[in-house]
């Protein structure tokens, strides 16, 4: 018996506009289904919806999730909150927000359980253990503020399966973690899988990850499910135009490829109607396709899986080839002199030291990357040169010229020549201010522009960062997360700015959106632009920079450039961190 059967499921807005339409699947005791998508496809609507949840002004209005004999959508509320914890558990992407700041862990862990105090320490050791935490009294006293981003990931795990589920939902679990706490988590969600005969749901945006975790895949577009399969043969040979785009997105930590970004954007939740939801996106469609809904058609079914697409042109599109095009590498003048230096830079927060000796340069028109775990320094290296965490020794030099160790004691030419871009652009840019006035500020503080000459800058710079011009007079929570990026960028940029420091900005992008950010920022480097990459993705490393500079624990253990970094690292550090990079198999590329 399927551990859990999803059938016909629908969730809707009070105007008959669809988030989810129809959706069915299946999974098996021990297996792990990958869902996948670009952000507003569905897929954590969906994820909310296995537990017989809808977020507001959303309502589930057709469909069954039943997991083994019991349907989650015909309980009532009592019994589908007990049923939350014991049947079906949910891992979110921020384990921090689900965490409460004030409380033990072991408060949190017992929340949900029964038992006599031995029986539930035993439980709470038991999971502890299985995640691959300590369970001594010691660490169950910690707060969640007192763990790493991993520990807190863990945890939120271990209170997930605490109630011995039959069915684990995780919702991005591993965004924005370094690489070797990316493939601890997969690997643990993998063996709990198999050990307790749990079946999984795993959402994710990262072809790569699911390749890696999943069995099976659906990839789901605009609420419909477009296509299903066992996952190896999905992400080798994907037969629907989207999956195909998705797969063309992705970067590769093996080769340096010019990324495909899917074009437009995908449809707004909208009442059922006519033709495929991709077509205004697709290159394959025709009249047809615009005019007809396509079903899910059964392509296959053998040992290895049920296989399912739904486009009108599959049999046609499904034998295309597909070529992923290698990017030229940007020539920068080995000889060069150095437009950034820093010089035995320490740093410390508090009495605790972050930063030990660490040495850099960057010249004109060259990018180089900062990579390392999590807690490694990255950031804060980054924000020392920026002037944003002073630095408590060595020196930071732009052209030969001293930085003073905090920004407000620099020069205004300074400031206006090392520009930083955040990992969130939704917490830096102003959530009162319209895009255009975010863009005006610094055009107004630099170069003195105001009324019409600041308006038309403004939609120079956005028209720079391929947004319309018509942007400028929303505010942030009107765009998508791909666009407040690239206003920030633009707002960076309105300083004409000589260094560019990226903090992770493509962390938690869809590999669309990542796609187009990293081409953006390739151009921007042609025209002679300087960058410092903070990052812990690999893939984006090989895609954007020419050199790179591995931190561990605040020391600088390898540099150099990135190809001879990547193909034959000389740290054993940076090795171990490039064995637990996944790159989606290369037989997807043709």
């Amino acid at each position: 018996m399927s551990a859990l059967v999803v059938q016909d499921l629908r969730v809707e807005l009070s105007d008959g506009s669809r988030l989810v339409d129809d959706a069915s699947l299946r999974v098996e005791p021990g297996r792990v289904l990958g869902v996948v998508g670009e952000s507003g496809s569905g897929k954590s609507t969906l994820s909310l919806a296995l537990l017989g949840h809808a977020r507001p002004g959303a309502r589930i209005t057709a469909g069954s999730v039943r997991i083994g004999e019991v349907d989650m959508l015909a309980l009532g509320d009592r019994e589908r909150r007990h049923a939350r914890g014991t049947l079906i558990a949910y891992v979110p992407q921020d384990p921090a927000a689900a965490l409460n700041p004030a409380l033990s862990l072991r408060t949190q862990l017992e929340e949900a359980m029964t038992g006599t105090p031995d029986e539930r320490r035993e439980r709470i050791a038991d999971v502890l253990r299985a995640v691959d935490l300590p369970a001594d009294a010691a660490f169950l006293k910690r707060r969640p503020g007192q763990l790493s981003g991993g520990q807190k990931q863990r945890v939120g795990i271990a209170m997930a399966i605490v109630g011995d589920p039959d069915v684990l939902v995780l919702d991005e679990p591993t965004t924005g973690l370094d690489v070797t706490t990316q493939a601890k988590v997969l690997a643990l969600v993998a063996e709990l899988c198999r050990a307790r005969e749990m079946a999984a749901v795993y959402i994710s945006h990262d072809l790569a990850v699911i390749a890696d975790v999943a069995d099976e895949v659906a990839v789901m577009y605009a609420g419909q499910i477009i296509e299903t399969g066992p996952a190896a043969r999905l992400v080798l040979a994907p037969q629907h135009p989207y999956s195909r785009a998705l797969l063309a997105s992705v970067p590769d930590s093996r080769v340096r490829l010019q990324l495909q970004a899917i074009p437009g954007r995908a449809p707004a939740p909208a009442p059922p109607r006519q033709g495929c939801r991709f077509a205004d996106r697709c290159g394959f469609a025709t009249d047809a396709c615009r005019r007809t809904a396509p079903q899910l058609i059964v392509l296959g079914d053998d040992s290895t899986g049920r296989s399912a697409v739904r486009c009108l042109r599959a049999g046609e599109i499904g034998a295309a080839g597909h070529a992923r095009v290698e990017a030229p590498r940007t020539e920068t003048a080995a000889d060069a002199a150095a437009l950034l230096e820093v010089r035995g830079l320490t740093a410390a927060y508090g009495r605790r030291p972050v930063l030990f000796d660490v040495d850099l340069q960057v010249r004109p028109g060259e990018c180089v990357a900062v990579v390392g775990e999590s807690g490694s320094g990255k950031s804060t290296l980054s924000q020392c040169i920026a002037g944003l965490q002073e630095r408590t020794g060595g020196e930071v030099l732009l052209d030969g010229a001293a930085l003073a160790p905090a920004a407000r004691r620099r020069a205004p030419a300074q400031r206006r020549e090392v520009q930083y871009v955040f990992q969130n652009p939704y917490a830096s840019l102003n959530p009162r201010a319209t895009v255009g006035a975010s863009i005006g500020v610094p055009l107004t503080y630099f170069a003195g522009l105001g009324g019409r000459a600041r308006r038309s800058r403004v939609a120079e710079l956005l028209d720079r960062v391929e947004l319309p011009a018509e942007v400028a007079q929303r505010y942030p929570r009107e765009l998508s997360g791909g666009q407040r990026q690239r206003v920030a960028i633009a707002r960076a940029l309105a300083s004409d700015p000589r260094l560019l420091i990226c903090d992770e900005v493509t962390s938690a992008l869809d590999v669309s959106v990542q796609a187009a950010i990293v081409e953006l920022l390739r151009g921007l480097q042609a025209e002679g632009l300087s960058m410092l990459f903070v990052t812990h993705n690999f893939a984006v490393v090989r895609s954007l920079a020419d050199a790179v500079t591995v931190l561990r624990a605040g020391t600088v253990v390898e540099q150099g450039p990135t190809d001879r970094v990547l193909d034959q690292p000389e740290h054993e550090y940076t090795a171990t961190l490039l064995a637990d990079v996944l790159d989606v198999p290369l037989a997807a590329a043709g």
